[in-house]
């Protein structure tokens, strides 16, 4: 059953104009006060959570992102200086992009942070999609044709990290610790100073849902997301489904949807027309960013050029707000419509416990508190007092 509620900021600026008809993303450069503004927003819209009484309020790393999508670097380092600022709400790193990170340093850093905050940042790891950032930070020596194994790699290290008493590690990307002499003996373990002491829960968002990517997930203990943020899409009965099977095949029963979070874009309005008018260039703007990184469907390469030129986005003939409101990703209209839809998804996957509402990286920063003003006020009380 429905109990908590959260959303993803990813850190955007505020555009001047919005849409197909507007700014092309690559003619986007800000200046620096201006890529730095997303940090004071994402404070504002911490304090609004926690007064409307959201759980979780997940946040996106990403890097050299000039054009002003998505200008959080740190998401541990922002959680823990908003669990200082706020009283009970958690935050969730949505996700560490962990080729772009030493797998020890990020394990050091996660428990620092659980201890500071007593908990209340929650672990996620993902294989990052920006090119321009994972192929500049992540292991020199890894090519993409690596990007795979380097990942799973990296997982086990960090888990070996987290859970275990001392540990070492002998792959191909990390041999761990190296044969050297310290203080009269030879080193062969290392221990991490400071461990975790409130959770261990960890995530990860489900894109591929492959055989290899659940059964991976499920043996090292990480927990998935299914849609929100660039992974398109709702709620999948088909991933929820395999995913209950895979878990009972090690022998855990459980309700559908449960050991998930589904995340959903939405907009709050008086009308549903009002809605749809608000949200479409928000969309575009969406699709101006992500079409070209894989994640708006299939696309050509012609309708490639056509949203990269000013004013000829709407040729390109992408799917727009319609399609994307009868694909259920997207909830839009009256508190009540939403309210009745998230009724029909707690019906629908009984084992399932949160989700993550949000609007997508192109809507105005003054637009995302507004709207989680909102529904934190008019949606939440139907299902969390």
């Amino acid at each position: 059953m429905l109990q908590r509620f959260g959303t993803l900021f990813v850190g955007q600026v505020h555009h001047e104009d919005l849409g197909f008809d507007a700014t092309p993303v690559n003619e986007r450069w800000y200046d620096d006060a201006h890529l730095a503004s997303p940090l004071q927003t994402t404070q504002e819209l911490a304090r609004v959570m926690d007064d409307v009484g959201f759980d979780t309020l997940w946040l996106a790393e990403h890097h050299f992102q000039r054009e002003g999508y998505e200008c959080i670097p740190n998401t541990i380092l922002m959680a823990t200086h908003l669990a200082g600022r706020t009283e009970r709400l958690r935050f969730g790193c949505g996700f560490n992009v962990l080729p772009t990170w030493h797998p020890i340093r990020l394990a050091e850093d996660y428990a620092m942070a659980d201890i500071l905050t007593g908990g209340r940042v929650r672990m996620g790891i993902g294989r990052g999609y920006h090119p321009r950032e994972v192929e500049v930070l992540r292991v020199a020596s890894a090519t993409n044709e690596d990007a795979r194994e380097l990942f799973e790699e990296q997982v086990e290290l960090l888990m070996k990290a987290l859970k275990e008493r001392s540990f070492s590690h002998h792959g191909r990307f990390y041999d761990l610790p190296p044969r050297i002499p310290y203080r009269g003996y030879e080193l062969e373990e290392l221990t991490l100073v400071p461990k975790p002491q409130n959770s261990l829960e960890c995530w990860q968002p489900i894109v591929s849902a492959s055989d290899r990517a659940l059964d991976f997930m499920l043996d090292h203990g990480i927990s998935g997301f299914v849609g929100g943020g660039a992974a398109s899409g709702g709620a999948s009965e088909t991933v929820a489904r395999r995913w209950q099977e895979k878990l009972a095949d090690r022998g855990s029963e459980t309700e559908l949807g449960a050991g998930l979070i589904f995340g959903f874009s939405f907009l709050l309005a008086d009308t549903e027309a009002e809605a749809r008018r608000i949200g479409q260039p928000i969309l575009e703007e969406y699709q101006k960013m992500f079409a070209p990184l894989g994640f708006a469907g299939d696309v050509t390469d012609a309708q490639l050029r056509h949203i990269g030129t000013r004013g000829a986005g709407a040729a390109a003939g992408i799917g727009g707000l319609d399609e994307a409101i009868e694909s259920g990703s997207w909830l839009v209209g009256p508190a009540e419509k939403v309210i009745d839809a998230f009724g029909r998804l707690q019906a629908q996957y009984p084992g399932l416990e949160e989700v993550m509402v949000a609007q997508p990286v192109g809507a105005q920063p003054s637009v995302v508190l507004e709207q989680m003003q909102r529904f934190g006020e008019e949606v939440l009380p139907a299902f969390t007092s």
